[in-house]
């Protein structure tokens, strides 16, 4: 079972903190000094490592009742770089690769486990740097054609920046979004943020795209707006076509502390939304403790 009783699918970021499942990753500055067969070589390794570590993944949420695995970006380690970029079809090996991810795919589809991707801080959409959204294009195509693979229905991304000017800002990412291939944009969700990026400020941009919104309630208990969690909670519902999905995460040294934008090691669960506790929703859990944090959890809710 991949639900609590609440209802909710609760979700695992990226990495273990005991169990021994672990994802490889090349240093750039390491391949560069190698001919490109070797290149190629060391980056099919290792991707092949990562889809058998996914599977490991999977399997393992599935015995844990854990119900959604947000996969690490760096899976295909270096896959738009400048320099050391590849397609996966060039690399020795492919047929292995697109097996096993596939058949990652399929096992997540048989166990129920849900997939997602979070493209990482410099992908951005509200950018006026030409090359900068150029960039962030290659990045989120990248993380499609992993997605397709694997069968992960979502790419959350953050506003970006606001460069001043915040309305003219999100006027570009509305723009952007309307030109995103549709590999893209059927996977695409925005999230707020605990510095830019409220969600009354996403909201809008999501009704005009039709793009759901990623309600991180610790980013919006940092970066308020005005709106009450339980109303950011029904609008952000309301822009789901498909089972939504929302953040949970605590403050590191409490709502007190000097600075409550890190994360905790675990979940306090006075910080989960009692709106949320009876919703068909998934909610990723940003913890540091990783599978941990989520053991915990369970038994606290039960």
């Amino acid at each position: 079972m991949n639900r609590n009783p609440s209802g909710i699918r609760w979700g695992l970021c990226c990495l273990f903190k005991e169990a021994p499942i672990a994802f490889g990753i090349r240093q750039a500055t390491h391949l560069g000094k190698l001919d490109r067969a070797r290149q190629l070589t060391q980056l099919s390794d290792t991707i092949v490592h990562n889809g058998q570590a996914l599977l490991q993944a999977i399997e393992f949420c599935h015995q844990q009742g854990i119900g959604s695995f947000r996969i690490n970006s760096r899976i295909l380690p270096l896959k738009t770089h400048p320099q050391l970029g590849y397609r996966l079809e060039d690399l020795p090996g492919y047929e292995l690769i697109d097996q096993t991810y596939r058949q990652a795919g399929a096992l997540a589809g048989r166990h129920d486990i849900r997939l997602s991707f979070h493209p990482d801080q410099f992908t951005l959409l509200s950018s006026a740097d030409a090359g900068v959204s150029a960039r962030s294009l290659a990045e989120l195509e990248y993380h499609a054609e992993a997605a397709e693979r694997v069968g992960a229905d979502v790419l959350t991304l953050h506003g970006g920046g606001g460069y001043g000017d915040k309305p003219a800002a999100l006027g570009r990412v509305i723009a952007m979004i309307e030109h995103l291939p549709d590999s893209v944009r059927s996977r695409l969700a925005l999230e707020n943020d605990d510095r830019v990026y409220t969600p009354a400020d996403l909201l809008p941009v999501c009704a005009a795209t039709g793009i759901p919104f990623v309600y991180d309630v610790h980013h919006h208990r940092c970066h308020p707006d005005g709106l009450t969690v339980e109303e950011v909670t029904e609008r952000a519902l309301a822009t789901w076509s498909r089972e939504p999905l929302f953040h949970l995460s605590s403050p590191r040294d409490g709502w007190q502390g000097a600075n409550p934008r890190p994360h905790h090691d675990f979940i306090a669960i006075d910080d989960l939304p009692s709106c949320w506790r009876q919703q068909r929703i998934t909610v990723e859990v940003e913890a540091k403790a990783k599978e941990v944090a989520l053991r915990r959890l369970f038994a606290e809710l039960s």
